[in-house]
């Protein structure tokens, strides 16, 4: 997949590609950063147990298998968003994946989980095999559920206590977005028409 680049609406340079390596060091720097930014992640400060060389050969796997993909969004030469997807391997199951998002705070309002989420679409799209793409959300975040339902998600089912941040459990919501290769956005209602134009 090739890299895309947009100008935000501050004026600094957007960039969404697939991870590569080298991002591994990066990469574990951003989930240390974003789990302790919210509370909506399934983990806080200190749960991820990956060093460098663990994460390390996580990019080249995504890359190499036909279902799944990991794209990360540069801001300026800062590794500010990751998204990963995977679907399942056997014939029967590779249509379908889930996916995580992440975002540091400092990029948010910018519009880039709506982008990530846009080239994972078509990505899906492009393969020419994966049809569904499903996600958690905690039932009280809204503002991602409003995102997700913008690009054609639809609530499909509600997981009862399924986190606990010092206090009582929340509920997670399954979301999905189902359609055929060409046509995935208009078969699951509206969602956000189409990407502008990257820059040159």
């Amino acid at each position: 997949m090739d890299a895309r680049s947009w100008q935000l609406d501050n004026g600094r340079t957007l960039t969404i590609r697939e991870a590569v390596p080298d991002d591994a060091a990066a990469l574990l720097l951003h989930v240390a950063a974003v789990s302790a930014e919210t509370d909506y992640l399934c983990m806080g400060p200190g749960d991820f147990e990956l060093d460098e060389a663990g994460e390390r050969p996580c990019p080249p796997r995504a890359a190499a298998a036909p279902g799944q993909v990991h794209l990360v969004t540069v801001v300026d030469d800062a590794l500010g968003g990751s998204l990963s997807f995977a679907a399942g391997t056997r014939p029967r199951v590779r249509h379908a994946g889930e996916l995580g998002m992440s975002v540091r705070r400092a990029c948010w309002g910018l519009g880039i989980g709506g982008r990530l989420l846009d080239v994972l679409i078509d990505w899906a799209r492009s393969t020419g095999v994966v049809t569904k793409l499903d996600l958690r959300v905690r039932a009280d975040n809204a503002r991602a559920i409003a995102l997700y339902t913008s690009r054609g998600f639809r609530v499909e089912g509600r997981l009862t206590r399924q986190v606990v941040v010092g206090g009582p459990a929340h509920d997670h919501l399954w979301m999905g977005r189902a359609g055929g290769p060409a046509g995935a956005r208009a078969a699951c209602g509206p969602a956000a028409g189409p990407l502008p134009a990257p820059l040159p």
